[in-house]
């Protein structure tokens, strides 16, 4: 562990970089990112009380935001400590992971959600891959039973929100998912997980995407003929617009998909969602998303890190399945939305923005909530993607 001198030190080191937009060579610049980030949360596990998870801050004051377990983000902190710990080998940092986790157990038996792959595969799916902690198999098979229950098969897909006036909702978000349950299918040998993952994912495909492979947020369904009633964008600027957010969970969900299925429809998806984004009029020279690429007020309209974030680690990931001139494409353009994300702009100073990595993201513009703050899933998926990227030079 490296003394907290060296690490005000190397943070010193790095936001000056950022000031001075010295162009780091980048495994130097994940080095320097993800130690900062160990000692950050540490501090972060110390200011949290030990039954809850940081959310966000107050906008206005600053001061933390928690949340229990069952909330939607429970699982991105402990993810966040068991990537560090991957990295770093601190058993600090374990025993951190290990505590945090512990606290999501009860929610393997949760069926009002369609989350739990947010909560419980970031943190107990990291721990069993990371840590090989065998204990934590049954609760991870157990919550993947319980997001099971939220399949319908009229509709041939999962269940997303259990409020509003809709009949049958589902989100783009929840292709997020689909990734725990063909763990549990390659685990438990059960063809369930299988096949209502690829039939979530063949009706995402058929009634989310508009013909520029765009995404609407919210397709709601009639259980009793399995037809499309409406299509929406709540957290977007307009039904018709694409959220920014929304683009990055579908553009992931399909890359996962094909690495788990080998079926080519959903990588050319995945594609074609890629570079109708990285290709938007309206992306940021610097790859850092506006909230919503239709937004009214571009470009004065608020950036959102955590689709950034989210973009970057697909882009990442994708590389490994497209051929050399794609790969370096999507290559180049995480490396842009990291470098952004890495610089004074996004990144905070040790000891500010709640302890939290990454400022500047967008959780529901229309409705006021969380906006231009952290949040827990930004820090989740930058570590996420910088881990990607060691392992794809290793």
């Amino acid at each position: 562990m490296i003394s907290k001198y060296l690490y005000y030190f190397i943070a010193t080191l790095v936001l000056t970089a950022s000031c001075n937009n010295i162009q780091q060579p980048l495994p130097e610049l994940i080095d320097e990112q993800l130690t900062m980030a160990s000692e950050q949360y540490k501090e972060m596990h110390a200011a949290v009380p030990a039954d809850l998870m940081p959310r966000s801050t107050d906008p206005e004051t600053g001061e933390l935001i928690t949340s229990g377990t069952g909330w939607w983000c429970s699982g991105f902190f402990p993810g966040s400590l068991w990537y560090l710990y991957e990295y770093t080998g601190d058993d600090e940092l374990k025993q951190m992971a290990m505590e945090r986790t512990a606290l999501i157990e009860k929610e393997q038996y949760n069926t009002g959600t369609h989350d739990l792959g947010f909560m419980i595969n970031d943190s107990y799916g990291q721990g069993l891959r990371i840590a090989g902690i065998q204990s934590y198999r049954p609760v991870l098979v157990n919550g993947a039973y319980s997001l099971l229950t939220r399949f319908n098969e009229v509709v041939g897909c999962i269940r997303s929100w259990d409020h509003g006036d809709w009949e049958f909702p589902v989100i783009v978000d929840n292709m997020m998912n689909l990734e725990y349950l063909m763990w549990a299918f390659r685990e438990t040998g059960d063809s369930s997980f299988y096949d209502v993952s690829v039939s979530h994912t063949e009706k995402t495909m058929e009634n989310h995407y508009r013909d520029d492979f765009s995404s609407y947020h919210l397709v709601d369904y009639d259980t009793i003929s399995g037809e499309v009633i409406t299509r929406q964008t709540v957290q977007g600027f307009a039904d018709e617009s694409a959220w920014a957010r929304g683009q990055s969970w579908g553009f992931y969900g399909f890359v996962t998909m094909y690495r788990d299925t080998k079926d080519e429809r959903y990588l050319e998806q995945a594609v074609n969602i890629a570079d109708f984004l990285l290709s938007h009029p309206n992306m940021p020279d610097d790859g850092v998303p506006y909230w919503d690429f239709n937004a009214p007020d571009i470009p004065d309209a608020r950036r959102d890190a955590s689709a950034g974030a989210i973009l970057a680690s697909g882009l990442i990931e994708l590389s490994r399945y497209v051929d050399a001139a794609d790969s370096e494409k999507y290559l180049a353009f995480a490396e842009k939305i990291i470098r952004t994300l890495s610089s004074e702009k996004y990144r905070a100073q040790p000891g500010e923005n709640g302890n939290f990595l990454l400022k500047h993201s967008v959780g529901h513009l229309p409705n006021n909530s969380e906006v231009d703050v952290p949040l827990t899933y930004a820090d989740y998926f930058f570590i996420e993607s910088l881990m990607r990227l060691i392992k794809l030079n290793s």
